[in-house]
């Protein structure tokens, strides 16, 4: 059963950038997309940015980040790692960023904290 272990967040000024990190771990096959979804503190889990593997292109579903993200693999094959870079960072963006495929089939990871402070 596939893992995804999520990296990378911390807490940050507004203004600088994070890179955060998913890694995908005993894949059992393959799947064309996967990307990263963010929750607020009493939010819902929402996907801010999707890649699909096939076309190597990238997708940015979030208005409110459109612009500041930059979301990218590091190879094509199955378990390569999922990057999302963020930047600049608003206090607004601080949520548990958290990857899986889309739609969101692999159990859940624990997520990566991201914490803007003004």
């Amino acid at each position: 059963q596939v893992q995804l272990v999520e990296s990378g967040g911390g807490l940050v000024q507004a203004g600088r950038s994070l890179k955060l990190n998913c890694q995908f771990s005993d894949s059992p096959g393959v799947r064309d997309t996967a990307g990263w979804y963010r929750q607020t503190p009493g939010g819902d889990r929402t996907l801010v940015a999707f890649h699909i593997r096939s076309s190597d292109t990238a997708h940015y579903p979030d208005s409110s980040m459109k612009g500041r993200l930059t979301i990218s693999r590091a190879s094509a094959g199955a378990n390569s790692p999922l990057y999302l870079e963020i930047q600049p960072l608003k206090p607004e963006d601080t949520a548990v960023y958290f990857c899986n495929y889309v739609p969101p089939v692999a159990p859940w990871g624990q997520g990566t904290q991201v914490t803007v402070t003004a």
